[in-house]
């Protein structure tokens, strides 16, 4: 349910006009004590409303779009000396007045980011020259990605990738240029984060040190407009493995779960999910099934056939097949109450699920922790 969570909240968030990026923890791909590798997988998963992932390119184009629109409605830099009123016919004049604008706008960038904002410079120079293979050069360097040639770096004024520490400066000019382009920041997941509990000692101490800075530097303003969503499981935060292996990151995220979890503060610094529920499996049952029956063309015919009854026995045939774990459930559940009873609805005008289909789960069908819930104990078999 974490990384579910975590894609519903990014969903929302793009809704509420934010750019999102999720990032899988991963000791070989993605460790976190390695932020330059941090960074460029956020930026391939950069994403915007209506966008694929990938959006840094389409992120700078609207920044650019904004630079010349306020340009042509007069809005300028406050020192420059050009002319408020730009005619839109005069490509030469509105290309100077995007240059000034685009300097104005860059010195808050440059601030944070100077190699960034060199690189949109030259960005922008490259494609108003029209070279195209210079422009996704660079595109490719302010993405994080390792081997552009030492000459489309040399003519940028660019030295070496993005490290470990510039990645950190690179998304402080990213936050900048979202806020500039109307964007409300960047919600940045950082997903399967117990991983580190497998690592190597030495870079688990450094990828925990990590963790603590990048929480500390988004605390103390260092990022504004950056929200951090980091998903693990309770042995991550409180096993001698994880959080409490680094007393100062395990003060910063600790969190009071001793209460019934009807109070848990969802101000607090940690949320716990707390699984799923027969009740629950039941009413999401319920919602697939009028979802489902939104877009189908025998709507009444579903709605009437999978009723509230049928829903309630499937759900209780097998939490009560897995033990009642309903934890275990939802994704047998899921698949069987679209293929075996909505899709049969919807293409048999005679088929009743109360009278022709009993709730049936094979082994094969179970993922090896589905097993282990439905295993009695009578197939335990033990060694007289």
């Amino acid at each position: 349910g974490k990384t579910f969570f975590a894609r519903w909240l990014e969903e929302r968030a793009r809704r509420e006009g934010f750019a999102t990026t999720e990032v899988q923890i991963s000791e070989t791909e993605t460790p976190l004590h390695r932020l330059e590798t941090v960074y460029r997988r956020a930026m391939e998963r950069l994403t915007v409303a209506n966008s694929a992932p990938g959006a840094l390119h389409d992120i700078i184009e609207r920044w650019f779009f904004r630079l010349e629109q306020d340009v042509l409605s007069g809005q300028m830099a406050p020192t420059s000396q050009a002319a408020t009123h730009i005619d839109p016919e005069d490509d030469a004049a509105v290309e100077a007045a995007v240059e000034a604008l685009m300097e104005h706008r860059l010195a808050a960038v440059s601030r944070r980011s100077p190699q960034f904002a060199a690189t949109l410079r030259a960005w922008h120079h490259a494609q108003t020259q029209g070279d195209r293979a210079q422009a996704q050069a660079l595109m490719a360097w302010l993405a994080g990605q390792p081997n552009v040639s030492a000459q489309v770096k040399r003519a940028a004024g660019l030295k070496g990738d993005i490290d470990h520490f510039g990645a950190l400066s690179a998304l402080q000019g990213l936050l900048a240029v979202l806020r500039d382009s109307g964007l409300g920041g960047l919600v940045l997941v950082l997903d399967e984060v117990e991983t580190l509990q497998r690592v190597r000692s030495d870079a688990r101490e450094k990828s925990l040190n990590a963790l603590r800075q990048l929480i500390d530097e988004v605390d103390g303003g260092r990022f504004p407009g950056l929200f951090i969503l980091i998903t693990g499981t309770p042995a991550f935060y409180d096993g001698p493995q994880g959080v409490q292996r680094l007393a100062p990151l395990a003060q910063r995220l600790h969190t009071d779960f001793s209460g019934d979890p009807r109070w848990d503060n969802p101000r607090a610094v940690q949320l716990r999910l707390t699984g799923m529920t027969q009740p629950r499996l039941q009413e999401v049952g319920l919602r697939i099934r009028d979802l489902f029956a939104e877009g189908s063309s025998a709507r009444e015919r579903v709605s009437a056939r999978c009723d509230d009854r049928v829903v309630r026995r499937l759900a209780d045939a097998l939490v009560g097949q897995f033990g009642g774990q309903a934890r275990v459930a939802p994704r047998l559940f899921l698949k069987k109450l679209v293929t075996d009873i909505l899709d049969r609805i919807e293409l048999f005008e005679d088929f009743d699920p109360l009278q022709h289909y009993q709730p049936t789960v094979g082994t094969h069908e179970m993922t090896a922790e589905e097993r282990r819930a439905a295993q009695s104990v009578d197939d335990i078999e033990l060694d007289l």
